[in-house]
């Protein structure tokens, strides 16, 4: 395993773009923990409010082509490939306008005008499914590359290393991404595994695989950057684990800590390496930021969310009939 380095300095617009996607997808975040008390939202919710930089710092180097597979925490990911909001809205309260027809829920996203192509709740399921589609490419020649989102839970799944071993075996054109936010659900990494640097997993299959730290957006847009070029040249597959922290629970908009799940002074100590914040700073000393562009922005991430949320609450619901549609047998 290796710690790669940042290699170049993106743009000023780039790096604004970043902000903006982590800014976005944690706005999104917290509008659902504001409105899910009033129960019209049945879905399970799985937030991401914490682990915006992985999310933005990979999804920001790829193209409208490239696949995208993740996982039933996937808000972020969709956001920042550039999925539409109000099918996602709408799907979150079972709209018949939703993405997935109002039958799928929060765990079941996608937008395939941007090749998200749907997440799931099966732990690592998105992992084969990104490899096939990379396979699928590799022999279409096509030029498109597939990212594979996942937990670190999903590591002890069986089908985690047939499918690094099959990837590597094709030299499949599939990024590996892991977010190892420390559990999978309230077990700790540490109560699971032998040793805490997933990455490591990739050498045995012969795979580049690097830890990065998941809360630097700079640092995982570095890392993603070179990765994704390496997949573009026929080099194989790549393998990068991101460390970081989600704040909410495992599903729902509560705190683990007032369950008793978590110690409140791990989550208080991740919540001052806030993503967003740190990188926030970091422009305004840049000279690329101020604090009035600053809000402008967030304004007008709020509208946008206001305006998705006011017209999908508005759709209807499915039909009867629509039960019967894409079932088959």
């Amino acid at each position: 395993m290796e710690n790669r380095k940042r290699n170049c300095v993106p743009s000023a617009a780039t790096r604004l773009a970043l902000l903006r996607a982590m800014l976005r997808a944690r706005r999104f975040g917290e509008k659902i923990i504001e409105v899910y008390g009033a129960q019209d939202m049945k879905t399970p919710v799985h937030l991401s409010i914490g682990q915006e930089a992985s999310a933005a710092g990979v999804c920001l180097c790829l193209e409208r082509e490239d696949y995208l597979f993740t996982t039933h925490r996937s808000h972020a990911h969709l956001l920042s490939k550039g999925a539409a909001m109000l099918p996602m809205v709408a799907e979150l309260y079972g709209h018949s306008g939703g993405c997935s027809g109002g039958k799928g829920g929060s765990m079941h996203l996608l937008d395939t005008a941007v090749s998200c192509m749907g997440s799931s709740a099966i732990v690592g399921g998105s992992i084969p499914l990104g490899a096939g589609a990379a396979l699928a490419s590799q022999m279409r020649g096509d030029g498109r590359i597939s990212v594979s989102f996942f937990g670190d839970g999903a590591s002890e799944e069986g089908l985690f290393h047939e499918t690094l071993n099959f990837a590597a075996l094709k030299k499949l054109p599939v990024l590996f991404a892991c977010e190892n936010n420390g559990y999978a659900t309230n077990s700790r990494l540490r109560a699971r595994q032998p040793h805490f640097e997933i990455a490591r997993h990739a050498a045995g299959y012969g795979i580049p695989g690097a830890a990065v730290d998941g809360n630097d957006v700079m640092a995982v847009h570095a890392a993603a950057s070179g990765a994704i070029a390496r997949l573009r040249a026929g080099e194989g597959p790549e393998f990068l684990e991101f460390k970081t922290y989600r704040w909410r629970g495992h599903v729902g908009p509560e705190c683990d800590h007032e369950k008793g799940c978590r110690p409140k002074e791990e989550l208080d100590a991740w919540m001052l390496r806030c993503p967003i914040k740190a990188f926030k700073a970091a422009l305004l000393i840049e000279g690329l930021l101020d604090e009035p562009a600053y809000a402008a922005m967030l304004a007008e991430i709020d509208t946008e969310i206001t305006e998705a949320w006011r017209a999908a609450r508005s759709g209807p619901m499915p039909s009867p009939e629509d039960l019967y549609k894409d079932v088959y047998h």
